[in-house]
């Protein structure tokens, strides 16, 4: 439908702007070394199984290994909070699937959500808080944040 306006404004379907969040998505086999003696996941390896799920996230992303990002962003991105809501358990030979994604960038903080699925059901899901961080070359026990690259947080919403 023509209005006075026609040649002004574009049509509604014109301003909807779709964003594509980047899911990574990985599968692992239980195996009896993530077990307590009851044969199920130990809890503390939820949190081994997402500290690797970020470093494949952000693999998947940017194109590169931990030691390619930390030479080209001179940058680290250690671990300052984590939560985790364990749903059912995760028990030996299980097949989980792994979705990892950012839920948000901060100035220079983000979190990223784990979702474990065995079976296509939501069994465990950790949230953690990170900073990007640059480690002061002549005391490397002195962090600084750092603001996360406008290229590295597009990166996430195209994929």
């Amino acid at each position: 439908m023509q209005t006075p306006f026609s040649d002004i404004i574009p049509p509604a379907a014109a301003w909807v702007v779709t964003l594509v969040k980047l899911v990574n998505r990985r599968q692992l086999t239980i195996e009896w070394g993530h077990c307590d003696p009851a044969n199920m996941v130990f809890n503390a390896r939820y949190f081994e199984f997402a500290d690797w799920s970020t470093a494949l996230l952000f693999q998947a992303a940017l194109g590169m290994t931990k030691p390619e990002k930390k030479a080209k962003y001179d940058a680290e991105i250690p671990l300052v909070d984590v939560r985790a809501s364990f749903i059912k358990p995760l028990m030996l030979a299980d097949v989980v699937e792994i979705a990892s994604s950012i839920e948000g960038f901060n100035r220079s903080s983000f979190s990223v959500l784990h979702q474990f699925f065995k079976g296509g059901e939501l069994v465990a899901e950790v949230k953690e808080i990170r900073v990007w961080v640059e480690i002061d070359p002549l005391d490397p026990s002195k962090l600084t944040s750092i603001p996360v690259p406008a290229e590295v947080i597009e990166r996430f919403n195209t994929g």
